[in-house]
């Protein structure tokens, strides 16, 4: 039996459309005691070259539920923006679809959660990994 009081939680993200880890996306973890209390923003990091974020914040003891937010728009224009450089005729508006993906998800004390983010221009997926 655990004697762990509190969950833990960690994140990756892969960019499916070129195959490659995504780096430099921030995460924020926020979290709470219960369903309908208030979410307190415990802080954040940032993905690395391999997509994964090492260092966030511990859960405090009674937590229930995590939210993972994932500020995706910044990634997106830098990637646009190198793309450019490359082929500048291939302009388009500047808007990106997903400018950030908000994970949320109930945990159990003494378990990990790991949730790795699978992500494109268009589309994302999310799943409890292991």
């Amino acid at each position: 039996m655990s004697t762990d009081t509190t969950a833990s939680v960690s994140t990756h993200i892969l960019d499916t459309s070129v195959g490659r880890p995504a780096e430099g996306v921030t995460v924020r973890l926020s979290a709470r005691p219960g369903r309908r209390a208030a979410w307190q923003e415990l802080g954040g990091s940032a993905t690395d070259a391999d997509g994964r974020c090492k260092d966030l914040p511990a859960l405090p003891e009674g937590t229930t539920h995590v939210r993972l937010d994932f500020e995706v728009e910044p990634y997106f224009l830098k990637k646009k923006a190198e793309a450019q450089q490359d082929a500048p005729a291939h302009r388009d508006s500047g808007a990106v679809f997903f400018p950030e993906v908000a994970i949320t998800f109930a945990v159990t004390a003494g378990e990990h959660y790991h949730v790795p983010l699978l992500l494109n221009p268009f589309g994302y997926s999310v799943y409890r990994g292991s």
